[in-house]
Formats: C-alpha cells, structure tokens, sequence
C-alpha cells in the first residue's frame, strides 16, 4: 500500500513542475483522479473485511436457525428462545442481504447501516438468545465490533479523501472565476472602445448642429419669419379679447340661467328646464357655439329666467347681470356677434399658426433642436456607459492578480513539488 501510494503522488526529491493557467483544469482532472486512487486502495482492506464479516455474521445466523435447543434448557428459557429466535433471524437477514456497492464512499453508507441493523437486532431480540445460543451470539458481537472498527478506518480516509475534493473543488472555482473574468475583461475593452466611437461619432453631429444652428440665425430668412411672429402675436392678442368678451357674458349669463333651471326643477315645469340646460350646455361648451344657433336658443331661456327675475324668484346681483337682462334681445345679439368674430379670429389664430410651422426655415430649426435634444439624451447615456465599463475594468484589474494569487497558494498548498506560473500582465 505505502509503495502504491508513493507511486502516485511520486516521492519528494523529484524535480519540481511548473504549470500555466491553462493547464489548472488539467492538474485537477489528475489530482481527482489520484486521489480517487488512493480512496480505492487505502479502502481495499477495509472494504474486503467488512464483506467477509458480513458474509460470516450469515453464516452464523443461518446456523442459528438450523440449531437445536439444549434439551436441559430451562423451559421458560426455551420459550423466549422460541419467540424471539424467528424475529431475530428474519431482522438480520434482512440487515445482511442488502447489497454492499462497489463505489467505496456507496459502500460506507451501505455498511453503517448494516452494522447499525445488526446492533439494533443483537440489542432486541438478539439478547433473549444469550442464554440459548452463548457462543453463537458472542461471535455475532464480535462480528459486529470488528465491523465497526474497519468503518472506522474507512471514516478516516474518506475524510482525507473529501477535504481533498473539497480543495479541487475550491481551485476550479477560483480556476473559473479567473478564466471568466479574463475573457470579460478582454471583452469589455472592445465594448469601451465601440462606446468611445459612438460618443465621438455624437459629438461631431452636435458640433454640426451647433454651426447649422449659428447658420440659419443670421440667415436673412428671419426678418421675414419675426414678422410672422409679431402677426400671430397680435391676431392671438385680438382673438384673446374676443375670447374674454365671450367667456364674461356667457359665464354672467349661465349663472342666472343655474338659478332659473333649480326653481324650474322644483316646479316641474320640465320643459323649461329643458331649454335651460340647453342654453348653459352651449355657454358652457369648450368649443365655440353657432353664433345663429346659440341666439336662438338664448332668446327662449331669456324670458324664463326675466319672468322668474320679475316674479323676485331670482334677485340679480351685480351690475353685469342686470345689464344682460333688461335688454334682452340686445344681449342675444350682441353675444351672435362675439360668436362669430371668435370664430372669425380662431381661423386667422389657426391659418397665421400653420403659416408659420410650415416656414421652411423654423422647420429646419425644429429638426435641428429635437435631433439635438434626442443626441444629448444619447451622449448621456454612452457617457454613463462608459464610466460603468471604466469602474468595472478597474476593479477587475485589482481583483484578477488577487485571485491568482489565492489560485496559486491553493494549489501549491495541495502539492509540495508544483509551482504555478501565471500570467498577471492584464490587457490594455
């Protein structure tokens, strides 16, 4: 055994070896595969007993069963041996038939348990056969002990055998980790360099921008567009006092007309309430009402609301109020009227509007500052991309010689006679 075991792991004085990264997964298949090796042979013995002591354990149970009884055995002796001596036999048989695989780390879960079953059966009903079977039961003990103490032998070099693995294990991981973040960080140069190109490629296009912008400034286009400018400025400015005009008489009026619809309601006059729903519906609308249409409609909701007014159902409150309805076929005029000129200015508001989005040369402006906007929300985000690259490759570059260095203690702490050469030199 010890000469077979020097043969493996070879003998002290040999000339050390030295091996690359890349030979690592290498080295462990090897170290795996001695250490394997050696589990079989340091087991061999052990494995062996156990099986012979298993088979002799049956041997004697099988006599046991095909024994006679001492015919000077005390009667009630004999009555225990005979309730107890089947239970016995059939537990140990069933113990001692289990397979015992080939695999060593198998085998020693397989024989803890039979030795287990064995002692659980000598302790139960094996001890109501002491006194029949004296010398058929002590050499079971004695199977079973020297049983236990060849597992115990096993538990040693299996624990050798596993903290072995568990070293392998550990090198290939630090191995991989290693062999991952190399190939990452190679991977992340050409990635950065392709980020660089494109914030380069971004910025020449904003420069571009930035002198076309400069360009069209000066350009003697803008006279003609500030012009249409001050024009949409003073059609928006007219529009809007129309608006005001409009939005001031329909809200004085829509008020009343709330008063009048609530005391209608309660009347039950529905038809009133009908037609003044309609009316502030249409003072109300956000779109702006048919001038003839809306005075139609005002002129029958008026008299109701200047019935209820003289009636003292409605008190008028403020100036605005009673000027709409003391004179009402005026206020239905007057508000056609503001109708139709906001109308009127809406469609200038929209024709002057479209003029201008239109102008070749505020179009080229707008194309300009979005496709600017859109690169600058771009630019940032490469930009950000890139510092993420830079921080990762600068860590990794502290982290791999780190690694190596532990991959190296870690191997030659597991073989005396290895150097390990690694290459730290990290890409640019």
């Amino acid at each position: 055994m010890h000469e077979f075991i020097k043969k493996i792991f070879g003998r002290h004085s040999q000339a050390a070896r030295t091996i690359s990264l890349d030979a690592v997964p290498a080295w462990t298949d090897e170290r795996e595969k001695k250490a394997r090796a050696i589990l079989h042979a340091e087991t061999e013995e052990p494995i062996r007993t156990i099986r012979n002591t298993a088979a002799g354990l049956q041997l004697i149970v099988n006599g046991i069963a095909g024994a006679e009884h001492d015919p000077a055995l005390h009667p009630k002796l004999k009555s225990i041996a005979k309730n107890s001596l089947p239970l016995f036999v059939k537990a140990m048989h069933a113990t001692l038939a289990k397979e015992l695989p080939e695999d060593p780390e198998e085998f020693y879960t397989a024989a803890v348990e039979c030795v287990k079953g064995c002692l659980n059966s000598s302790r139960g009903q094996g001890r109501y056969l002491q006194a029949v079977f004296p010398e058929e039961m002590k050499d079971v003990r004695t199977g079973i002990d020297a049983m236990g103490r060849e597992i115990n032998t096993l538990t040693g070099h299996l624990a050798k055998y596993r903290r072995e693995m568990q070293d392998i294990a550990a090198v290939r991981l630090t191995y991989a980790t290693v062999r991952d973040l190399k190939t990452d960080f190679t991977t992340s140069a050409e990635k950065d360099r392709r980020i660089s190109q494109r914030i380069s490629e971004i910025a020449h296009r904003l420069e571009a921008i930035e002198t076309e912008e400069t360009a069209l400034a000066g350009d003697d286009r803008q006279a003609v567009v500030a012009a249409k400018k001050q024009e949409l400025s003073a059609i928006v400015r007219a529009r809007d006092e129309v608006a005001r005009s409009y939005s001031a008489h329909s809200m004085t009026a829509s008020h009343v007309f709330r008063k009048a619809e609530k005391i209608a309601a309660r009347q039950h006059h529905t038809t009133e309430t009908a037609l003044l729903d309609r009316a502030m519906d249409l003072l109300s609308s956000h779109e702006i009402p048919d001038g003839s249409q809306l005075s139609e409609v005002l002129s029958a909701a008026c008299p109701i609301a200047e019935r209820m007014i003289a009636s003292g159902d409605i008190i008028l409150k403020n100036k605005e109020e009673r000027t709409i309805f003391s004179d009402i076929p005026r206020f239905c005029s007057t508000i056609r009227e503001t109708c139709l000129e906001l109308a009127t200015r809406e469609e200038e508001v929209r024709h002057t509007g479209n003029a201008l989005a239109t102008d070749p040369l505020l179009m080229k402006i707008g194309s300009l500052a979005r496709e600017k906007a859109h690169l600058n929300t771009m630019l940032e985000k490469e930009r950000l991309a890139k510092q993420d690259i830079e921080d990762w490759r600068a860590k990794t570059r502290e982290k791999i010689p780190a690694l190596t260095e532990e991959l190296r203690k870690k191997m030659e702490s597991m073989e005396e006679n290895v150097q390990i050469q690694i290459n730290d030199q990290m890409p640019s």
